[in-house]
């Protein structure tokens, strides 16, 4: 009788996962509206300059770099949501309305293992990483041929990796 007791008690403590669930589609959440702030920021900075016809010396940099500040936001809050909807699928129940009429899957939420949550993770921080990369090499200075050479080769190796990125998980 213990042990029936102990073990229904193990098994309903999963539904602390409730709390990463909800905290995390909070953060998402945020994350999405400091995006949108960002966008809406770079937007009336793009008007305001263009109404008072001034023309700053690094118009492009800022505009561009706003810009890929609020993707690199928005994709970290799709991590966010991806490992919200992964833990509840994986640790409380599947989520019905995430099925078509027919009863399949969406496949682009379905994770059925902890690896497929990692996987899914990890392909959308490496784009986070990406995204980070393009805007660091977006305000750099390059002073010779020496630098283009790196970035160039930089360049070749995020190239790559995105290349090995995509293969993973296809057979």
């Amino acid at each position: 009788m213990f042990e029936k007791i102990f073990e229904q008690s193990l098994w309903s403590s999963r539904f602390v996962i409730i709390l990463a669930v909800i905290f995390g589609l909070i953060g998402a959440l945020i994350l999405f509206v400091v995006a949108s702030i960002d966008i809406y920021d770079t937007l009336k900075y793009v008007f305001n300059t263009y109404i008072t016809h001034a023309h700053p010396e690094h118009f492009h940099d800022e505009v561009v770099g706003g810009i890929i500040g609020a993707v690199d936001l928005y994709l970290i809050g799709v991590v966010m949501l991806l490992f919200s909807f992964g833990l509840y699928e994986l640790f409380i129940s599947e989520i019905d309305p995430a099925k078509d009429k027919d009863g399949k899957e969406n496949q682009l939420l379905a994770i059925h293992s902890l690896d497929q949550l990692k996987d899914k993770i990890s392909k959308v921080i490496v784009m986070v990483l990406v995204v980070g990369f393009f805007q660091k090499v977006g305000h750099t200075a390059y002073n010779g041929a020496l630098d283009l050479l790196y970035l160039a080769l930089s360049i070749t190796a995020v190239a790559v990796g995105l290349y090995f990125l995509g293969k993973v998980g296809k057979h």
